[in-house]
């Protein structure tokens, strides 16, 4: 089954962080999921370590390339439909990374692992 990895769960994942979820756990590591990370995830980290908000151990293009294979993630590209998609959500998140990713978890029907509650508002399936 498909999974859509919110950027918290990513990090928290691959960084061994024990806030993640036992149920997001669980479904991070059975290999009958297929998981997934979208561009705005590497995007929002990428922003959040220039701005100071976060801090890798080494060099982030390094980091996340081998996060992506040594984890077997897909990469979901942003398309035309999900940024059209993102135009008509209602606001009851306003972070554009979120919404990006609430975006595409709607368009491709795929839960989104997240610890977000606020998530609960837009019609995604949310594994926590």
């Amino acid at each position: 089954m498909k999974k859509l990895l919110d950027t918290h769960a990513f990090l928290w994942f691959v960084l061994g962080d024990s806030r993640l979820g036992a149920a997001a756990s669980f479904a991070l590591v059975n290999p009958d999921n297929t998981l997934f990370l979208s561009p705005a995830s590497y995007w929002e980290i990428a922003i959040k370590l220039s701005l100071g908000k976060y801090v890798l151990k080494g060099d982030f293009e390094p980091f996340m390339e081998q996060q992506i294979s040594e984890n077997d993630l897909r990469v979901l590209p942003i398309s035309i439909r999900h940024a059209s998609l993102v135009a008509t959500l209602p606001f009851h998140h306003r972070d554009p990374f979120d919404r990006m990713l609430i975006a595409q978890a709607m368009a491709e029907q795929i839960p989104l692992v997240s610890g977000d509650r606020v998530l609960d508002a837009y019609p995604v399936a949310r594994i926590w």
